[in-house]
Protein backbone atom coordinates (compact mmCIF):
# COMPACT_ATOMS: atom_id res chain seq x y z
CA UNK A 1 0.00 0.00 0.00
CA UNK A 2 0.88 3.32 -1.12
CA UNK A 3 1.55 6.21 2.00
CA UNK A 4 0.69 9.38 1.66
CA UNK A 5 -0.22 11.98 3.83
CA UNK A 6 -3.90 11.14 4.25
CA UNK A 7 -6.10 13.70 1.45
CA UNK A 8 -9.51 14.59 1.79
CA UNK A 9 -11.40 13.66 -0.66
CA UNK A 10 -14.20 15.25 -2.80
CA UNK A 11 -16.15 12.40 -4.59
CA UNK A 12 -18.32 14.37 -7.23
CA UNK A 13 -21.49 12.52 -9.30
CA UNK A 14 -22.97 13.78 -12.45
CA UNK A 15 -26.52 11.99 -13.34
CA UNK A 16 -27.20 11.17 -17.04
CA UNK A 17 -24.31 13.13 -18.29
CA UNK A 18 -22.84 11.81 -21.47
CA UNK A 19 -18.76 10.87 -21.82
CA UNK A 20 -18.47 13.81 -24.31
CA UNK A 21 -20.10 16.58 -22.85
CA UNK A 22 -17.88 18.67 -20.97
CA UNK A 23 -15.41 20.33 -22.86
CA UNK A 24 -12.11 18.99 -21.57
CA UNK A 25 -13.85 15.76 -23.17
CA UNK A 26 -14.89 17.80 -26.68
CA UNK A 27 -18.01 19.21 -25.88
CA UNK A 28 -20.13 22.38 -26.48
CA UNK A 29 -20.73 23.29 -23.18
CA UNK A 30 -18.56 26.17 -21.14
CA UNK A 31 -17.36 23.88 -18.35
CA UNK A 32 -13.81 26.21 -17.34
CA UNK A 33 -13.91 24.98 -13.67
CA UNK A 34 -13.76 21.22 -14.32
CA UNK A 35 -11.39 21.62 -17.44
CA UNK A 36 -9.40 23.61 -15.22
CA UNK A 37 -9.49 20.64 -13.04
CA UNK A 38 -8.46 17.91 -15.78
CA UNK A 39 -5.82 20.23 -17.34
CA UNK A 40 -4.08 19.85 -13.77
CA UNK A 41 -4.97 16.54 -13.48
CA UNK A 42 -5.00 13.10 -14.62
CA UNK A 43 -8.08 12.57 -17.13
CA UNK A 44 -8.82 8.96 -17.67
CA UNK A 45 -10.46 8.00 -21.54
CA UNK A 46 -11.29 4.77 -20.89
CA UNK A 47 -13.45 4.86 -17.73
CA UNK A 48 -16.98 3.00 -17.33
CA UNK A 49 -19.78 2.69 -15.05
CA UNK A 50 -22.85 0.78 -14.98
CA UNK A 51 -25.53 2.31 -17.09
CA UNK A 52 -28.07 3.32 -14.60
CA UNK A 53 -28.24 5.76 -11.89
CA UNK A 54 -28.93 3.49 -8.97
CA UNK A 55 -26.35 0.27 -9.71
CA UNK A 56 -23.97 3.15 -10.38
CA UNK A 57 -24.07 4.32 -6.83
CA UNK A 58 -24.06 1.40 -5.46
CA UNK A 59 -20.94 0.35 -7.31
CA UNK A 60 -19.17 3.89 -6.82
CA UNK A 61 -19.91 3.68 -2.73
CA UNK A 62 -19.48 -0.37 -2.19
CA UNK A 63 -16.52 -1.24 -4.97
CA UNK A 64 -18.78 -4.04 -5.53
CA UNK A 65 -21.16 -5.01 -8.27
CA UNK A 66 -24.66 -3.57 -7.87
CA UNK A 67 -25.95 -7.16 -7.74
CA UNK A 68 -23.68 -7.68 -4.93
CA UNK A 69 -25.04 -5.32 -2.55
CA UNK A 70 -28.68 -5.90 -3.82
CA UNK A 71 -28.90 -2.88 -6.81
CA UNK A 72 -29.07 -4.53 -9.61
CA UNK A 73 -32.00 -2.94 -10.92
CA UNK A 74 -33.80 0.02 -9.35
CA UNK A 75 -35.46 1.35 -6.45
CA UNK A 76 -38.68 1.32 -7.38
CA UNK A 77 -38.76 -2.36 -6.81
CA UNK A 78 -37.92 -5.77 -4.95
CA UNK A 79 -37.81 -8.44 -7.72
CA UNK A 80 -37.70 -11.02 -4.94
CA UNK A 81 -33.88 -12.00 -5.78
CA UNK A 82 -30.87 -11.12 -4.08
CA UNK A 83 -29.50 -8.94 -6.72
CA UNK A 84 -32.61 -7.06 -7.18
CA UNK A 85 -33.96 -5.82 -3.69
CA UNK A 86 -33.77 -2.11 -4.52
CA UNK A 87 -32.80 -1.12 -1.34
CA UNK A 88 -28.59 -1.15 -0.26
CA UNK A 89 -27.37 -4.62 1.20
CA UNK A 90 -26.29 -4.42 5.08
CA UNK A 91 -23.66 -7.32 3.65
CA UNK A 92 -21.62 -4.58 2.09
CA UNK A 93 -19.39 -1.67 3.34
CA UNK A 94 -19.80 1.80 2.02
CA UNK A 95 -16.70 4.50 1.16
CA UNK A 96 -17.83 6.94 4.25
CA UNK A 97 -18.42 3.80 6.67
CA UNK A 98 -14.80 2.47 5.87
CA UNK A 99 -12.79 6.03 5.72
CA UNK A 100 -14.83 7.03 9.39
CA UNK A 101 -12.97 3.83 10.90
CA UNK A 102 -9.55 5.67 9.73
CA UNK A 103 -10.26 8.91 11.76
CA UNK A 104 -12.40 10.78 8.49
CA UNK A 105 -15.28 12.99 9.22
CA UNK A 106 -17.97 11.99 6.17
CA UNK A 107 -20.55 14.22 4.45
CA UNK A 108 -22.94 14.08 1.97
CA UNK A 109 -24.57 16.42 -0.60
CA UNK A 110 -26.98 15.62 -3.39
CA UNK A 111 -28.55 12.35 -4.48
CA UNK A 112 -29.15 9.35 -2.78
CA UNK A 113 -31.01 6.97 -4.37
CA UNK A 114 -30.55 3.63 -2.67
CA UNK A 115 -32.90 3.23 -0.72
CA UNK A 116 -36.88 1.16 -1.53
CA UNK A 117 -38.90 3.51 -2.45
CA UNK A 118 -41.24 3.06 0.03
CA UNK A 119 -38.67 4.03 2.46
CA UNK A 120 -37.80 7.14 0.99
CA UNK A 121 -40.23 9.06 3.02
CA UNK A 122 -39.54 10.77 6.73
CA UNK A 123 -42.29 8.01 7.67
CA UNK A 124 -40.08 5.08 6.23
CA UNK A 125 -36.87 2.94 8.13
CA UNK A 126 -33.90 4.75 7.53
CA UNK A 127 -31.71 1.89 7.71
CA UNK A 128 -30.30 2.05 4.26
CA UNK A 129 -30.37 6.33 4.95
CA UNK A 130 -26.97 8.03 4.14
CA UNK A 131 -26.72 9.19 7.93
CA UNK A 132 -27.18 5.12 8.46
CA UNK A 133 -24.64 4.44 5.97
CA UNK A 134 -21.99 6.34 7.40
CA UNK A 135 -22.64 9.71 6.83
CA UNK A 136 -22.03 12.27 9.73
CA UNK A 137 -24.03 14.89 7.38
CA UNK A 138 -26.69 14.68 4.96
CA UNK A 139 -28.58 17.12 2.87
CA UNK A 140 -30.10 16.19 -0.34
CA UNK A 141 -32.82 13.65 -1.88
CA UNK A 142 -33.89 10.13 -1.32
CA UNK A 143 -35.35 9.59 -4.85
CA UNK A 144 -33.70 9.48 -8.14
CA UNK A 145 -35.38 12.57 -10.06
CA UNK A 146 -37.86 15.56 -9.81
CA UNK A 147 -38.01 19.38 -9.74
CA UNK A 148 -34.92 21.60 -9.33
CA UNK A 149 -37.21 24.41 -7.96
CA UNK A 150 -39.24 22.20 -5.66
CA UNK A 151 -37.79 18.73 -4.76
CA UNK A 152 -39.20 15.89 -3.04
CA UNK A 153 -37.99 13.73 -0.29
CA UNK A 154 -35.63 17.11 0.63
CA UNK A 155 -33.89 15.68 3.42
CA UNK A 156 -31.35 17.06 5.91
CA UNK A 157 -30.08 14.30 7.70
CA UNK A 158 -32.87 12.44 8.86
CA UNK A 159 -35.34 14.32 8.51
CA UNK A 160 -37.61 16.10 5.93
CA UNK A 161 -36.61 19.77 5.35
CA UNK A 162 -38.42 22.61 2.56
CA UNK A 163 -36.87 24.27 0.09
CA UNK A 164 -36.57 28.14 0.83
CA UNK A 165 -37.37 30.90 -1.43
CA UNK A 166 -35.95 31.24 -4.75
CA UNK A 167 -34.27 27.28 -4.44
CA UNK A 168 -32.85 25.83 -7.18
CA UNK A 169 -31.35 22.38 -6.43
CA UNK A 170 -27.80 22.48 -8.12
CA UNK A 171 -26.69 25.37 -6.43
CA UNK A 172 -28.25 23.90 -2.90
CA UNK A 173 -26.12 20.66 -3.46
CA UNK A 174 -23.05 22.73 -4.23
CA UNK A 175 -24.08 25.08 -0.98
CA UNK A 176 -24.25 22.67 1.17
CA UNK A 177 -21.20 21.14 0.24
CA UNK A 178 -19.09 24.74 1.27
CA UNK A 179 -21.11 24.37 4.42
CA UNK A 180 -20.01 21.24 5.22
CA UNK A 181 -16.41 21.89 4.60
CA UNK A 182 -16.76 25.26 5.83
CA UNK A 183 -18.32 23.72 9.38
CA UNK A 184 -15.66 20.71 9.11
CA UNK A 185 -12.42 23.27 9.09
CA UNK A 186 -13.91 24.53 12.41
CA UNK A 187 -12.98 22.08 14.59
CA UNK A 188 -10.32 22.06 16.30
CA UNK A 189 -8.83 18.83 15.72
CA UNK A 190 -9.33 19.31 11.44
CA UNK A 191 -9.21 15.36 10.74
CA UNK A 192 -9.57 14.64 7.41
CA UNK A 193 -12.99 14.33 5.78
CA UNK A 194 -14.89 12.55 2.45
CA UNK A 195 -17.62 14.80 1.03
CA UNK A 196 -19.62 13.05 -1.64
CA UNK A 197 -21.07 15.39 -3.89
CA UNK A 198 -23.88 14.09 -5.98
CA UNK A 199 -25.23 16.35 -8.50
CA UNK A 200 -29.30 15.68 -10.02
CA UNK A 201 -27.77 17.85 -13.14
CA UNK A 202 -28.47 17.16 -15.63
CA UNK A 203 -30.92 14.57 -15.55
CA UNK A 204 -33.94 15.37 -16.87
CA UNK A 205 -36.80 17.36 -15.99
CA UNK A 206 -35.04 20.22 -17.83
CA UNK A 207 -35.03 22.79 -15.27
CA UNK A 208 -32.53 26.26 -15.43
CA UNK A 209 -32.68 29.69 -14.34
CA UNK A 210 -33.75 31.67 -17.62
CA UNK A 211 -30.47 33.64 -17.41
CA UNK A 212 -28.55 30.73 -18.07
CA UNK A 213 -30.66 29.36 -20.51
CA UNK A 214 -30.25 32.29 -22.30
CA UNK A 215 -26.71 32.06 -22.54
CA UNK A 216 -26.91 29.10 -24.69
CA UNK A 217 -30.00 29.90 -26.97
CA UNK A 218 -29.57 29.62 -30.50
CA UNK A 219 -25.98 27.78 -30.30
CA UNK A 220 -27.01 24.28 -31.58
CA UNK A 221 -28.79 25.24 -34.63
CA UNK A 222 -26.41 23.73 -36.67
CA UNK A 223 -28.20 20.74 -35.15
CA UNK A 224 -26.65 16.36 -34.05
CA UNK A 225 -25.64 15.76 -37.39
CA UNK A 226 -23.13 18.34 -37.74
CA UNK A 227 -22.57 18.80 -34.46
CA UNK A 228 -21.49 15.30 -33.60
CA UNK A 229 -19.24 15.01 -36.34
CA UNK A 230 -17.18 18.21 -35.13
CA UNK A 231 -17.25 16.70 -31.95
CA UNK A 232 -15.64 13.69 -32.96
CA UNK A 233 -13.51 15.65 -34.48
CA UNK A 234 -12.37 17.69 -31.21
CA UNK A 235 -12.33 14.32 -29.62
CA UNK A 236 -9.56 12.70 -31.63
CA UNK A 237 -7.18 16.47 -31.71
CA UNK A 238 -7.52 16.80 -27.92
CA UNK A 239 -6.06 12.47 -28.23
CA UNK A 240 -9.21 11.22 -26.09
CA UNK A 241 -10.00 8.70 -29.10
CA UNK A 242 -7.85 7.05 -31.73
CA UNK A 243 -8.91 8.16 -35.34
CA UNK A 244 -9.38 4.48 -36.10
CA UNK A 245 -12.09 4.46 -33.76
CA UNK A 246 -15.18 5.28 -36.69
CA UNK A 247 -18.05 7.72 -35.44
CA UNK A 248 -20.88 5.47 -34.99
CA UNK A 249 -24.01 6.79 -37.37
CA UNK A 250 -26.59 8.55 -36.51
CA UNK A 251 -29.27 6.40 -34.14
CA UNK A 252 -31.91 4.59 -35.89
CA UNK A 253 -34.70 6.56 -34.04
CA UNK A 254 -32.86 9.70 -34.80
CA UNK A 255 -34.08 11.72 -38.04
CA UNK A 256 -32.00 13.99 -39.59
CA UNK A 257 -31.60 17.26 -38.86
CA UNK A 258 -32.31 18.77 -42.14
CA UNK A 259 -35.20 16.83 -42.13
CA UNK A 260 -37.05 18.52 -39.22
CA UNK A 261 -39.49 21.74 -40.12
CA UNK A 262 -37.60 24.73 -38.77
CA UNK A 263 -39.97 25.14 -36.00
CA UNK A 264 -38.79 22.01 -34.79
CA UNK A 265 -35.19 22.65 -34.66
CA UNK A 266 -35.84 26.01 -33.03
CA UNK A 267 -37.40 23.58 -30.12
CA UNK A 268 -34.64 21.11 -29.80
CA UNK A 269 -32.24 24.28 -29.67
CA UNK A 270 -34.19 25.31 -26.68
CA UNK A 271 -34.05 21.60 -25.13
CA UNK A 272 -30.47 21.48 -26.11
CA UNK A 273 -29.86 25.07 -24.11
CA UNK A 274 -31.57 24.10 -21.08
CA UNK A 275 -29.41 21.04 -20.65
CA UNK A 276 -26.31 22.57 -21.09
CA UNK A 277 -27.06 25.51 -18.59
CA UNK A 278 -27.46 22.50 -16.15
CA UNK A 279 -24.61 21.72 -16.85
CA UNK A 280 -23.01 24.87 -16.51
CA UNK A 281 -24.62 25.30 -13.13
CA UNK A 282 -23.00 22.42 -11.95
CA UNK A 283 -19.77 23.48 -13.19
CA UNK A 284 -20.17 26.47 -11.20
CA UNK A 285 -20.87 24.66 -8.24
CA UNK A 286 -17.91 22.42 -8.76
CA UNK A 287 -15.59 25.94 -9.07
CA UNK A 288 -17.19 27.22 -6.08
CA UNK A 289 -16.28 24.17 -3.74
CA UNK A 290 -12.51 24.51 -5.31
CA UNK A 291 -13.00 27.98 -4.17
CA UNK A 292 -14.20 26.92 -0.77
CA UNK A 293 -11.49 24.31 -0.30
CA UNK A 294 -8.73 27.27 -1.40
CA UNK A 295 -9.93 29.68 1.05
CA UNK A 296 -9.78 26.93 3.82
CA UNK A 297 -6.04 26.15 3.04
CA UNK A 298 -6.89 22.78 2.09
CA UNK A 299 -7.11 22.66 -1.56
CA UNK A 300 -3.57 21.09 -2.01
CA UNK A 301 -4.22 18.26 0.33
CA UNK A 302 -7.80 17.51 -1.07
CA UNK A 303 -8.36 14.96 -3.95
CA UNK A 304 -11.08 15.82 -6.20
CA UNK A 305 -12.62 12.98 -8.64
CA UNK A 306 -16.03 13.98 -10.84
CA UNK A 307 -17.25 11.31 -12.68
CA UNK A 308 -20.86 10.99 -14.17
CA UNK A 309 -23.46 7.47 -13.04
CA UNK A 310 -23.86 6.83 -16.77
CA UNK A 311 -24.12 7.66 -20.34
CA UNK A 312 -26.88 10.39 -22.26
CA UNK A 313 -30.40 9.40 -21.42
CA UNK A 314 -32.42 9.10 -24.36
CA UNK A 315 -35.84 8.66 -22.09
CA UNK A 316 -38.50 11.30 -24.09
CA UNK A 317 -40.18 13.06 -20.92
CA UNK A 318 -43.15 15.09 -21.68
CA UNK A 319 -45.01 16.00 -18.92
CA UNK A 320 -47.14 19.04 -17.64
CA UNK A 321 -47.03 21.70 -19.59
CA UNK A 322 -46.30 21.22 -23.47
CA UNK A 323 -45.65 24.92 -24.14
CA UNK A 324 -42.17 25.31 -25.18
CA UNK A 325 -42.64 29.19 -23.25
CA UNK A 326 -42.72 27.02 -20.14
CA UNK A 327 -39.44 24.67 -20.82
CA UNK A 328 -36.75 25.30 -18.02
CA UNK A 329 -39.44 25.87 -15.78
CA UNK A 330 -41.27 24.40 -12.86
CA UNK A 331 -44.59 24.53 -15.28
CA UNK A 332 -42.72 21.86 -17.52
CA UNK A 333 -40.99 18.27 -16.90
CA UNK A 334 -39.37 17.68 -20.77
CA UNK A 335 -36.29 15.88 -21.45
CA UNK A 336 -33.29 16.74 -24.51
CA UNK A 337 -34.61 13.19 -26.11
CA UNK A 338 -32.90 10.62 -28.30
CA UNK A 339 -30.89 12.98 -30.51
CA UNK A 340 -29.07 15.04 -28.15
CA UNK A 341 -28.43 12.05 -26.24
CA UNK A 342 -26.54 10.38 -29.22
CA UNK A 343 -24.62 13.58 -29.64
CA UNK A 344 -23.81 13.51 -25.59
CA UNK A 345 -22.01 10.32 -26.04
CA UNK A 346 -20.70 10.81 -29.52
CA UNK A 347 -19.00 8.63 -30.65
CA UNK A 348 -20.44 5.90 -29.14
CA UNK A 349 -23.70 3.57 -30.07
CA UNK A 350 -26.43 3.61 -27.97
CA UNK A 351 -27.57 4.86 -24.11
CA UNK A 352 -28.21 5.24 -20.93
CA UNK A 353 -29.33 1.43 -19.57
CA UNK A 354 -27.72 -0.37 -22.60
CA UNK A 355 -23.90 -1.60 -21.70
CA UNK A 356 -22.49 -0.31 -25.07
CA UNK A 357 -20.15 2.20 -24.84
CA UNK A 358 -22.79 5.02 -25.14
CA UNK A 359 -24.53 3.48 -21.72
CA UNK A 360 -21.18 2.75 -19.41
CA UNK A 361 -18.66 5.30 -21.01
CA UNK A 362 -18.09 8.36 -18.71
CA UNK A 363 -15.63 11.04 -17.72
CA UNK A 364 -13.63 10.23 -15.17
CA UNK A 365 -11.72 13.54 -13.25
CA UNK A 366 -8.93 13.24 -10.85
CA UNK A 367 -7.25 16.40 -9.39
CA UNK A 368 -4.59 16.62 -6.36
CA UNK A 369 -1.92 18.84 -6.63
CA UNK A 370 -0.07 17.00 -3.56
CA UNK A 371 -1.14 13.54 -4.61
CA UNK A 372 -0.62 13.27 -8.56
CA UNK A 373 2.57 13.95 -10.37
CA UNK A 374 1.00 13.02 -14.01
CA UNK A 375 -0.57 16.47 -14.43
CA UNK A 376 -2.09 17.00 -17.84
CA UNK A 377 -2.00 13.30 -18.59
CA UNK A 378 -4.52 11.19 -20.49
CA UNK A 379 -4.75 7.76 -19.06
CA UNK A 380 -6.18 5.40 -21.44
CA UNK A 381 -6.19 2.29 -19.44
CA UNK A 382 -9.58 0.75 -18.98
CA UNK A 383 -11.31 1.28 -15.66
CA UNK A 384 -14.50 0.76 -13.62
CA UNK A 385 -16.32 2.57 -11.07
CA UNK A 386 -15.52 0.00 -9.03
CA UNK A 387 -12.12 1.60 -8.60
CA UNK A 388 -13.03 4.33 -6.77
CA UNK A 389 -13.68 2.67 -3.46
CA UNK A 390 -10.10 1.11 -3.17
CA UNK A 391 -8.51 3.69 -4.46
CA UNK A 392 -9.89 5.61 -1.09
CA UNK A 393 -9.16 2.75 1.13
CA UNK A 394 -5.73 3.31 0.02
CA UNK A 395 -5.44 6.67 0.43
CA UNK A 396 -7.10 6.76 3.41
CA UNK A 397 -4.70 4.13 4.85
CA UNK A 398 -8.27 2.67 5.84
CA UNK A 399 -9.10 -1.57 6.18
CA UNK A 400 -12.55 -2.87 4.12
CA UNK A 401 -13.19 -5.27 6.99
CA UNK A 402 -11.73 -6.90 10.05
CA UNK A 403 -10.97 -10.12 9.98
CA UNK A 404 -14.13 -11.79 11.30
CA UNK A 405 -16.21 -9.90 8.56
CA UNK A 406 -17.35 -11.86 5.76
CA UNK A 407 -18.14 -9.28 3.38
CA UNK A 408 -17.58 -10.39 -0.49
CA UNK A 409 -14.10 -9.29 -1.76
CA UNK A 410 -13.37 -5.83 -3.32
CA UNK A 411 -14.17 -6.09 -7.21
CA UNK A 412 -12.18 -2.83 -7.54
CA UNK A 413 -8.70 -1.90 -8.13
CA UNK A 414 -7.26 1.14 -6.70
CA UNK A 415 -6.42 4.69 -9.54
CA UNK A 416 -3.78 5.23 -7.49
CA UNK A 417 -0.83 4.02 -9.63
CA UNK A 418 -2.03 6.38 -12.90
CA UNK A 419 -1.68 9.58 -10.60
CA UNK A 420 2.04 8.92 -11.06
CA UNK A 421 1.44 7.68 -15.08
CA UNK A 422 2.19 3.81 -13.69
CA UNK A 423 0.72 0.79 -14.86
CA UNK A 424 -2.84 0.01 -13.79
CA UNK A 425 -3.88 -2.26 -15.50
CA UNK A 426 -7.28 -4.75 -14.32
CA UNK A 427 -8.43 -7.90 -14.70
CA UNK A 428 -12.09 -8.01 -16.08
CA UNK A 429 -15.57 -6.08 -15.99
CA UNK A 430 -18.99 -7.49 -15.99
CA UNK A 431 -21.99 -5.71 -16.63
CA UNK A 432 -25.43 -6.61 -16.45
CA UNK A 433 -29.06 -4.41 -16.63
CA UNK A 434 -32.25 -5.18 -18.04
CA UNK A 435 -30.58 -8.08 -19.28
CA UNK A 436 -28.20 -6.10 -21.37
CA UNK A 437 -24.67 -7.78 -20.88
CA UNK A 438 -21.15 -7.32 -20.66
CA UNK A 439 -17.48 -8.54 -20.41
CA UNK A 440 -14.78 -6.81 -21.07
CA UNK A 441 -11.12 -8.45 -21.04
CA UNK A 442 -8.14 -7.12 -22.09
CA UNK A 443 -8.74 -6.06 -25.77
CA UNK A 444 -12.05 -7.86 -26.06
CA UNK A 445 -15.15 -6.58 -24.84
CA UNK A 446 -18.67 -9.02 -25.25
CA UNK A 447 -21.81 -7.36 -25.67
CA UNK A 448 -25.23 -8.03 -26.08
CA UNK A 449 -28.79 -5.87 -26.00
CA UNK A 450 -31.42 -7.61 -24.00
CA UNK A 451 -31.78 -11.40 -22.33
CA UNK A 452 -32.49 -12.44 -26.02
CA UNK A 453 -29.41 -10.39 -27.89
CA UNK A 454 -26.82 -12.55 -29.66
CA UNK A 455 -23.35 -11.91 -28.37
CA UNK A 456 -21.27 -8.94 -30.05
CA UNK A 457 -17.83 -9.28 -30.06
CA UNK A 458 -15.26 -6.26 -29.99
CA UNK A 459 -11.84 -5.50 -30.50
CA UNK A 460 -11.61 -2.57 -28.38
CA UNK A 461 -8.19 -1.56 -29.43
CA UNK A 462 -9.43 -0.86 -32.68
CA UNK A 463 -12.79 0.08 -32.57
CA UNK A 464 -14.22 0.93 -29.24
CA UNK A 465 -17.12 2.53 -31.26
CA UNK A 466 -18.37 -0.98 -31.31
CA UNK A 467 -18.51 -0.87 -35.33
CA UNK A 468 -17.16 -4.16 -36.61
CA UNK A 469 -18.83 -7.29 -34.86
CA UNK A 470 -16.44 -10.28 -34.78
CA UNK A 471 -18.11 -12.84 -32.96
CA UNK A 472 -18.49 -14.83 -35.99
CA UNK A 473 -14.59 -14.60 -36.63
CA UNK A 474 -13.81 -15.66 -33.33
CA UNK A 475 -16.88 -18.21 -31.95
CA UNK A 476 -14.13 -19.70 -29.85
CA UNK A 477 -13.35 -16.05 -28.28
CA UNK A 478 -17.36 -15.70 -27.73
CA UNK A 479 -17.49 -18.76 -26.07
CA UNK A 480 -15.17 -18.54 -23.48
CA UNK A 481 -16.02 -14.95 -22.65
CA UNK A 482 -19.69 -15.96 -22.34
CA UNK A 483 -18.73 -18.32 -20.13
CA UNK A 484 -16.64 -16.29 -18.12
CA UNK A 485 -19.35 -13.80 -17.98
CA UNK A 486 -22.03 -16.87 -16.62
CA UNK A 487 -19.59 -17.61 -13.75
CA UNK A 488 -19.32 -14.00 -12.53
CA UNK A 489 -23.07 -13.25 -13.04
CA UNK A 490 -24.00 -16.84 -11.07
CA UNK A 491 -21.58 -14.93 -8.56
CA UNK A 492 -22.72 -11.60 -8.35
CA UNK A 493 -26.55 -12.59 -7.53
CA UNK A 494 -27.37 -11.56 -11.42
CA UNK A 495 -31.25 -12.94 -11.74
CA UNK A 496 -31.59 -15.68 -14.03
CA UNK A 497 -33.62 -13.45 -16.67
CA UNK A 498 -34.03 -16.20 -19.36
CA UNK A 499 -36.00 -18.79 -16.59
CA UNK A 500 -32.88 -21.37 -16.07
CA UNK A 501 -31.28 -21.96 -13.35
CA UNK A 502 -28.16 -20.97 -12.55
CA UNK A 503 -27.17 -24.50 -12.68
CA UNK A 504 -27.93 -25.56 -15.95
CA UNK A 505 -26.40 -22.25 -17.26
CA UNK A 506 -23.20 -23.18 -15.45
CA UNK A 507 -21.24 -25.55 -18.38
CA UNK A 508 -18.68 -23.81 -20.01
CA UNK A 509 -14.85 -24.79 -20.30
CA UNK A 510 -14.23 -21.33 -17.64
CA UNK A 511 -12.99 -23.16 -14.53
CA UNK A 512 -14.17 -21.96 -11.47
CA UNK A 513 -11.30 -20.24 -10.48
CA UNK A 514 -11.59 -17.82 -13.34
CA UNK A 515 -14.92 -16.79 -11.70
CA UNK A 516 -13.58 -16.13 -8.71
CA UNK A 517 -10.39 -14.18 -9.47
CA UNK A 518 -13.09 -12.33 -11.83
CA UNK A 519 -14.75 -11.52 -8.37
CA UNK A 520 -11.43 -11.13 -6.55
CA UNK A 521 -9.88 -7.53 -5.15
CA UNK A 522 -7.53 -7.83 -8.09
CA UNK A 523 -10.43 -8.03 -10.83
Amino acid sequence: MTRFKKPNVVLIMADDMGYSDLACYGGDIETHNLDALAARGVTFTHFCNTARCCPARASLLTGLYPHQVGMGWMTAANLGHKGYVGDLSSNCRTIAECLKTAGYSTYMSGKWHLTFDDYAGPMGPKHSWPCQRGFDRFFGTMQGAGSYFNPSSLTLDNGATSPTEGFYYTDAISDYACTFIAEHTSKTDRPPFFLYTAYTAPHWPLHARAEDIAKYRGRFKAGWDVMRRQKHQRMIDIGLLDPAWKLSPRDDGVPAWDSLAREEQDVFDLRMAIYAAQVDAMDRGVGRIVECLKNHGIFDDTLILFLSDNGGCHEEIHWKSHDPASFGTDDSFESYGRGWANVSNTPFRLFKSWVHEGGIATPLIAHWPNGISARGALDPQPGHITDIMPTCLELAQARYRSDHEHLPDLVGKSLVPSFSGGNNERGCIFWEHEGNRALRKGRWKLVAKGVAGPWELYDMVVDRSEQNNLASKHQDIVNKLAGEWERIAARAYVFPLDGRGWDERIKSPVQNSDAEQSLGSDA
